[in-house]
């Protein structure tokens, strides 16, 4: 390495903090509500190999998918083949690791004509097409009926639009007008990381940049296997279980084999279900990403995020499974609840050797909430979000309230947003009591979204936990069960499964009420304070703080 330390941490942080501009840009002038209020997005610089090298604190899924498809691309379009102001756009989950509505937009570098560095984003459209508004249908039997699939293609050629290439595929989506805004705030943001990275090159010349790159992989690598050195040398098996794929309501098993050995780590998924009918498969990124985020969370949760993690971490995932489906398999809700319960079964593994670095089963699922339709000018809208629920707790903190846990960390959509970008009227957003699981350091309380459709309008709602509670630790207690009803007009509220996609006239009303988390350690010994400052929030009710804890 020719680059010394003091000037490796400051390029680092440079790096790091072109990527947070990106996705400043990207989230500044996108125009839908779930880029712009959401931060439904992702933005990282790799090296002209495609290896990452600095992410924006944005999504952890996509993040973990991202190398994924850049080094995809780069394989059918590699650096020859590219010019200054070239951009490709894709989204195929085959290649992409993805769902449909996660469109990625790639761009190269160039210090001259030599390739200096790869940017990329990453944003989730509010409609890619597809059987249902939204794209999200939980009863999709293969991917055709998700969306429109983009290949690898140049929506950019130096510095020129695809324009037709742009008109076709809004021709094919809903909401035509806020897949151009989008699209352009993707390209934007490109543009801006492409002029930083080079105004960072002209600072520091181009072998200082590229050695600082490398070794920030290597870095990453050393202080990786450094970390895992400190967890005990063993096996450690888990299983957990997908209540249904939104056809059938059978449990679908997932199991992880970790083996740690020195400063290495191995995770199989054999003994996995086969991959199934509906749209909750999950291609070899989606967990590789999850494995990722795992490994770092327990090993070092500061750990700067690089290519170094890939090289220390072997992933098994057998072809034809849940984790790595054959083609055309539906994956639209695999982001949504497998990713996470990927993540919650090599978390499980790890807990059984450093019980004190995990957390008990958070809420499970990022609860999607998609409606649908048109408004009273009969133009096609598309409402898209996702919602946290109750953060498991661990060892020595309790699990925070309402939050997304594990492969996200969207924002929510403001009330006032919603109601006036679509026909709905948002009639309760709220923490539920009760529904942290009882501990000596409580699980987070899940949450309830009520929504009323002014208009007819398709529904797609996706969740987890409904059956399999979050599971607690140490003697602490599951959370509570996650649960979802609908109100027709003029009839009675009923429940329905957390997996359903189906029309509503208008008046209907939607409630989803998201998980809690497990406990930590055994109710008895939580703190009699914490419990009466529980029953004052409205998180504990009088009654549970009784009987789980037996405080009146």
């Amino acid at each position: 390495m020719r680059t010394d330390p003091v000037t490796l941490e400051v390029l680092r942080n440079a790096l790091q903090s072109v990527a947070e501009e990106m996705g400043a840009t990207l989230t500044r002038t996108a125009l839908s509500p779930n880029i712009k209020d959401r931060r439904d997005c992702s933005t990282a610089i790799y090296t002209p190999a495609g290896d990452l090298v600095a992410q924006a604190e944005h999504i952890p899924l996509h993040l973990g998918l991202m190398p994924t498809v850049v080094k995809k691309v780069l394989e059918i379009f590699p650096p020859e083949n590219l010019a200054p102001g070239d951009a490709v756009m894709i989204n195929d989950p085959y290649v992409s690791g993805s769902h449909l509505p996660d469109v990625c937009v790639i761009s190269p570098v160039f210090a001259g004509n030599r390739l200096l560095a790869i940017v990329a984003n990453l944003a989730h459209h509010v409609d890619i097409g597809g059987s249902v508004p939204g794209s999200m249908s939980t009863s999709a039997t293969e991917i055709f009926q998700e969306g429109v699939r983009i290949p690898p293609v140049k929506i950019c050629g130096r510095g020129q639009i695809n324009v037709d290439l742009l008109r076709v595929l809004a021709h094919n989506v809903r909401t035509a007008d806020e897949f151009y805004g989008d699209v352009q705030a993707q390209l934007s943001a490109n543009q801006v990381g492409c002029r930083r990275m080079q105004e960072l090159e002209q600072k520091t010349g181009s072998e200082t940049l590229k050695d600082c790159m490398n070794e920030i992989i290597n870095y990453t690598e050393r202080r990786l296997r450094t970390a895992l050195s400190g967890i005990p040398d063993g096996s450690y098996q888990f299983t957990d279980y997908l209540e249904g794929d939104g056809i059938s309501g059978d449990l679908i098993k997932i199991t992880a084999c970790v083996q740690i050995d020195g400063g290495s780590v191995k995770v199989d998924f054999t003994g996995t279900s086969p991959q199934v009918k509906g749209p909750v498969n999950a291609t070899r990124g989606v967990t590789l990403a999850c494995v990722f985020f795992a490994v770092k969370a327990v090993a070092d949760p500061e750990l700067p995020s690089s290519e170094g993690i890939a090289r220390v971490v072997e992933i098994i995932t057998p072809a034809g499974t849940l984790v790595n489906p054959c083609f055309p398999a539906p994956v639209a809700h695999a982001n949504i609840n497998t990713a996470q319960r990927i993540t919650d079964v090599v978390l499980g593994a790890l807990a059984q050797a450093v019980p004190h670095r995990v957390t008990a089963a958070g809420t499970g699922s990022m609860s999607n909430f998609t409606i649908g339709g048109r408004d009273a000018r009969r133009r096609y809208y598309s409402y898209v979000e996702t919602y946290g629920g109750g953060q498991g707790a661990k060892f020595n903190q309790d699990g925070m309230d309402g939050v997304h846990v594990n492969m996200t960390n969207t924002m929510n959509t403001p009330v006032e947003v919603i109601e006036m970008n679509y026909p709905l009227r948002v009639d309760r957003y709220a923490l539920i009591t009760d529904t942290g699981g009882p501990g000596e350091f409580r699980g987070g309380t899940g949450l309830a979204r009520e929504i009323t459709v002014l208009e007819d309008a398709t529904v797609s709602l996706s969740t987890e936990r409904n059956i399999v509670k979050p599971w607690g630790m140490q003697g602490g207690l599951p959370g509570q069960s996650s649960r979802c009803f609908i109100k027709i007009p003029g009839g009675k509220r009923e429940e329905i499964p957390g997996k359903v996609t189906r029309e509503v006239p208008g008046g209907t009303t939607i409630i989803l009420e998201t998980a809690g988390g497990g406990g930590f350690g055994k109710p008895s010994g939580r703190n009699p304070a914490a419990v009466r400052q529980d029953v004052k929030n409205g998180l504990v009710s009088s009654t549970a703080a009784l009987e789980d804890y037996g405080f009146n």
